[in-house]
């Protein structure tokens, strides 16, 4: 079978799903020598069965709002792989949800959680719920309704899930309520869990803190550091707020920032009470960055915008899949940034990887990139499992470590024969071969 026929047969398997189809192509394609030339994955079929969920569950979410209105949402869990561990991924609440974007996501968790070297496997929920607008007793309803279904599905060596776009600690507390009252039992069924009752310090940073050790990394194959880098970011929740802190501590400054309005541009750079303030937006549900700009004057505003027009060195997109484009990426080249790296999970285009790819500017898939926060949950989990906490240092030296192997994990298998390295190959080899060995050794199940 060719990659094309392959692909056609994944195609007509799961038609109207063009997220979940582009991941599955950005995948296959570059593991595709790999995998044929292993007369051991070829023989037990290992890409088609890696690209079929295990299991997909998808239940109705009834709540009532305030004013005693019944409303109906829907609720989505792929548990898509579990050859290294029980299922690993984050909860969606957002009205873009639906089984392709989760198809998608649970995918690429995948070869993230086995980039990790934890024994986790990978798996994606959510819901259409939008939480704009609503109370807190509104979305606490919503919430023990959705794992009032759930809660069967889940455990701490079946299925451990964390928060994603529009979960965070308010609304896991929530959901890990109403699973510890069904199943009478207080258990590591949850990361990105409030501090005082399991909780791992640092976890909400996490994410941006990872990806800004990953983007250090590739800056020394150059001999270079963040130390004077004009850094852009997009979005406006945990991940750009950790990302923000990092690279303001690494000496980079943050000059653009974006929310689902626009974005800023602010000359001075971000610090800490700019960083701050960011962290006060989130927490009151409030991701204007506009509100951002009436706050600090000297910062410019430009409604409906994205950052990438922005002159930097470095960008991370922070935000949601797809937000980066061809002419994204064409701006930023044209503005010599030289190093482009995912926080977000798959935010540039096809299109735009292409222009990064024919510039051989260092660029960095979200798969590897972000993984620091699937790292800490895992390092979470281990936490609950030992019933001890580790202190803010320690969980960060672990999580630097795991993004430094993670780098090297991508540079060994992306390395080109003119030095520079592929990270997107690199690291969708280094994740394959773990999981596809796994699966090899566990026989047909």
């Amino acid at each position: 079978m060719t990659f094309q026929e392959f692909m056609a047969k994944v195609e007509a398997r799961n038609p109207g799903e063009p997220e979940f189809i582009q991941a599955v192509k950005e995948v296959v394609e570059t593991i595709w020598d790999v995998y044929e030339a292993n007369p051991r994955f070829v023989k037990n079929n290992i890409l088609e069965r890696i690209v079929e969920p295990e299991r997909v569950i998808i239940f109705r979410v009834p709540w009532m709002d305030d004013q005693g209105n019944v409303h109906v949402n829907r609720g989505i869990r792929v548990q898509y792989n579990s050859a290294i561990g029980p299922y690993k991924g984050g909860i969606r609440f957002h009205p873009s949800v639906n089984v392709s974007v989760l198809k998608f996501l649970g995918f690429e968790q995948i070869f993230k959680n086995s980039l990790t070297s934890l024994p986790m496997g990978g798996g994606k929920g959510g819901s259409d719920f939008d939480a704009r607008g609503r109370s807190d007793a509104e979305i606490m309803r919503f919430c023990q309704s959705f794992m009032a279904e759930l809660y069967r599905y889940l455990g701490p060596d079946l299925d451990v899930p964390a928060g994603d776009i529009g979960v965070g600690a308010r609304e896991v507390g929530y959901m890990f309520g109403m699973y510890k009252k069904l199943r009478n039992e207080f258990t590591g069924v949850f990361t990105g869990k409030g501090r005082t009752w399991g909780g791992s310090l640092i976890r909400p940073e996490a994410t941006g803190f990872g990806v800004v050790y990953f983007t250090e990394e590739m800056l020394k194959t150059r001999g270079e550091n963040f130390k004077g880098k004009r850094v852009a970011l997009s979005g406006f929740g945990n991940v750009a707020w950790g990302a923000a802190q990092k690279v303001t501590e690494l000496g980079g400054k943050v000059v653009a920032i974006s929310g689902p309005d626009g974005y800023i541009l602010d000359e001075e750079g971000l610090n800490e009470e700019k960083i701050n303030y960011m962290v006060e937006l989130r927490q009151s549900n409030n991701d204007r960055v506009s509100d951002y700009a009436d706050k600090f004057p000297n910062a410019k505003f430009f409604a409906g915008k994205r950052p990438w027009e922005v002159k930097v060195d470095v960008a991370i997109p922070c935000a949601t899949q797809n937000e980066l484009n061809a002419q994204d990426a064409q701006n930023l080249m044209d503005n010599g940034c030289t190093c482009v790296c995912e926080a977000a999970n798959m935010p540039c285009t096809p299109e735009a990887i292409e222009i990064f790819f024919k510039h051989r500017i260092l660029f960095a898939p979200g798969k590897a990139a972000n993984a620091g926060g699937v790292a800490t949950s895992g390092l979470e989990m281990t936490q609950n499992s030992m019933r001890l906490s580790w202190t803010r240092e320690e969980v960060d030296e672990k999580l630097h470590a795991i993004m430094r192997n993670i780098h090297e994990a991508c540079r060994e298998h992306g390395t080109q024969a003119d030095g520079w390295v592929n990270y997107v190959k690199g690291a969708n080899i280094a994740g394959f071969m773990k999981v596809a060995t796994a699966m090899c050794d566990q026989g047909l199940v």
